[in-house]
């Protein structure tokens, strides 16, 4: 601007850059970070002009999203992001996160991934932004938030929430497992009847039309019984 160079940036990129940096400023950017908020520096010229804070609205049902995750037994739930990590801390308190990564880049939220699936094997990852998209690759399951994300990461998940609201996160789960149980006992069951209909093939107590019958029925009764899955 007018031949001066002017940045705006986190701390440690803008304070590489100025002259010098006043006390009075170090401690407000602490407090506001202490808080919750993001603190943007600003400097013009090599000087320092001043500092904007802004802050992300946690969401009221997060804290509640995280407690019924927490219920239906997920091991642990972990924050990935780029902010510093006062800022993560103090929002991680406020909604229940057990643990926390700050101050990442793309490549380092993947690196976590892989740190984490070394030590528990299946790990979900939710996100919403282009940054998270790699991260979203790298996850045993990739989530996407449906309404608020971006292309890139809608295209990398493995699931996509259409519905913007955390709180669908459990239920996605729990239909998840329904639906393994499900796929479960049909399979028990067709392999079963299947087994029956061979048995009375080979003992010969069985006719050809008896036998197209009852394979096509059990074929109709599985479909019947993965449809229990609309309800709820």
């Amino acid at each position: 601007m007018e031949g001066q160079q002017a940045i705006v940036g986190k701390a440690v990129f803008v304070q590489a850059q100025v002259n010098h940096v006043a006390t009075n400023l170090i401690e407000q950017s602490q407090q506001w970070e202490a808080e919750g908020k993001t603190v943007v520096w600003v400097a013009y010229a090599g000087e320092i002009l001043g500092l904007i804070a802004v802050a992300d609205t946690v969401r009221p049902t997060a804290a509640q999203a995280i407690a019924r995750l927490k219920r239906l037994g997920i091991e642990r739930i972990v924050m990935l992001t780029g902010d510093n990590s006062r800022t993560a801390h103090s929002i991680a308190q406020q909604v229940g996160v057990n643990q926390v990564y700050a101050e990442l880049l793309p490549e380092d939220k993947v690196d976590v991934i892989r740190q984490l699936q070394k030590q528990y094997q299946s790990v979900a990852m939710v996100g919403d932004g282009i940054n998270d998209a790699p991260a979203l690759a790298q996850a045993s399951v990739g989530i996407a938030m449906g309404a608020a994300g971006s292309d890139v990461a809608l295209e990398t998940a493995d699931i996509v929430l259409m519905a913007d609201r955390l709180e669908r996160l459990e239920h996605a789960i729990r239909l998840g497992r329904r639906a393994q149980g499900v796929v479960k006992q049909n399979i028990v069951f067709a392999l079963g009847f299947v087994m029956i209909l061979l048995i009375a093939n080979f003992a010969g107590n069985i006719t050809l039309p008896f036998g197209v019958l009852g394979h096509e029925g059990s074929t109709v009764i599985v479909t019947l019984s993965g449809l229990r899955l609309l309800r709820g």
